[in-house]
């Protein structure tokens, strides 16, 4: 099997030789597993002029616990994508690692990328994998988001995918948010967005959009002046994935809370 070419998809290719080590094929004790590991909360996720934006909250909880303060649920999925994590944070970062090694995998048996709908039906696949866990309160539910190198209009390009927890795929327009915070997210950008943001700002707003989860919501945490841990913002463009240093961040999310102390509501 490791000397043959073979499929060329990954997960494929594991649950033949080692389908223990998927997320999905371990066997679970009965009843409900949700209170037994920290859960991953907001990512919001924002298309602009020119790529997307994404960004998700630092905070994992476990019942009413803080599990974690600076959780990174925010990554590079290749060069052209990003996913973000909610739910049941071991294995959404497991889903998210393997995702990632799904696509190198495809990449290099193929000589080619895959298309960004082809990204996003992988991804649901594999959640579709999960689902024997999902219903035992193990749940989780990732945000794709990316630039589309076949799209006609470079400045409409970025595309966001969310997923429900049987892996159904639906292409978002404009933003879309996850987690438990993602209400409060959701409404603020409502009232905010507008077609053909830049990136600059798309990218205070989708900080502004946190900062928002966090206010209303206990699972989301907002920028952390004192402990200086602030949100994963990353962006997605026809140059390939990029993630805002921790000075830029700052820079942001410190502006903001220094808007919020004059007008609370925003």
């Amino acid at each position: 099997m490791f000397t043959n070419a073979g499929t060329s998809s990954f997960t494929t290719f594991l649950s033949r030789v080692a389908p223990e080590m998927l997320p999905g094929r371990r066997p679970l004790p009965p009843g409900m597993a949700a209170d037994m590991a920290p859960h991953a909360t907001t990512i919001v996720a924002i298309s602009a002029a020119g790529g997307v934006v994404m960004a998700g909250d630092r905070r994992a909880t476990m019942g009413n616990l803080i599990a974690q303060r600076d959780i990174e649920k925010v990554h590079p999925a290749d060069a052209y994508s990003l996913v973000g994590i909610a739910g049941t944070a071991g294995i959404g970062i497991e889903l998210m690692r393997l995702f990632q090694v799904e696509l190198e995998h495809y990449e290099k048996i193929e000589g080619a990328m895959l298309s960004l709908d082809g990204k996003a039906n992988r991804l649901a696949s594999m959640i579709r994998g999960n689902l024997g866990a999902a219903m035992q309160g193990l749940a989780v539910i990732p945000l794709f988001a990316g630039f589309d190198l076949a799209a006609k209009d470079p400045a409409g390009a970025g595309r966001i995918f969310s997923f429900d927890v049987t892996g159904g795929p639906y292409e978002e327009t404009g933003y879309d948010a996850i987690g438990s915070g993602s209400l409060f997210a959701k409404s603020a950008l409502k009232k905010r967005f507008r077609a053909g943001l830049s990136i600059d700002d798309a990218t205070r707003l989708a900080v502004e959009a946190l900062y928002d989860a966090a206010d209303d919501d206990t699972a989301t945490g907002g920028p952390d002046l004192t402990r200086r841990i602030y949100p994963v913002v990353m962006t997605a463009t026809a140059e390939g994935t990029h993630r805002l240093t921790d000075a830029e961040t700052a820079s942001i999310a410190e502006s903001v809370v220094a808007a919020r102390m004059e007008n609370p509501g925003g």
